[in-house]
């Protein structure tokens, strides 16, 4: 995160630079074009092309992660918190599988909210996710 975020500040710096030297070189050129003039604005060109890729790989790091979090966020509910059920079983002495199974319908559920979220976190997608459709509580709060 912290070499994404390096990455951005210096691309921005360069980026400042580059529209200072372009004033820099109007300004003593008398607003009118000269080599000077004509350097610093292909310089600044190359620079402004390079801060966007620098942006567009930041995004493509925050989705990724958003990503990661939301894939997360749905194994945890799907399994409920996992160190919980290590605690509660370890108090109980089982010897049992510390995940519990999931039926059929709850998998069919989770990955239902899977797909449905993966299609919200596509760039420019305005695909609301109809909340009734998606029951995540587990399965034993659904007889509550």
């Amino acid at each position: 995160m912290d070499l994404s975020a390096n990455r951005l500040q210096r691309a921005y710096h360069a980026l400042l630079k580059a529209v200072s030297d372009v004033l820099e070189a109007k300004d003593s050129a008398d607003s009118h074009r000269t080599a000077r003039t004509d350097a610093a604005l292909e310089h600044f060109y190359s620079t402004f092309q390079l801060f966007q890729a620098t942006c567009d790989q930041a995004q493509e790091f925050v989705d990724s992660v958003r990503q990661r979090i939301g894939s997360e966020c749905i194994v945890d509910e799907a399994t409920g918190p996992i160190s919980q059920k290590l605690i509660k079983l370890s108090e109980e002495g089982a010897n049992r599988s510390a995940i519990p199974p999931l039926s059929a319908t709850r998998l069919e559920q989770m990955s239902k909210a899977v797909r449905l979220l993966v299609l919200e976190l596509q760039p420019g997608s305005s695909t609301a996710i109809p909340q009734a459709s998606i029951d995540s509580r587990p399965a034993d709060d659904m007889s509550h």
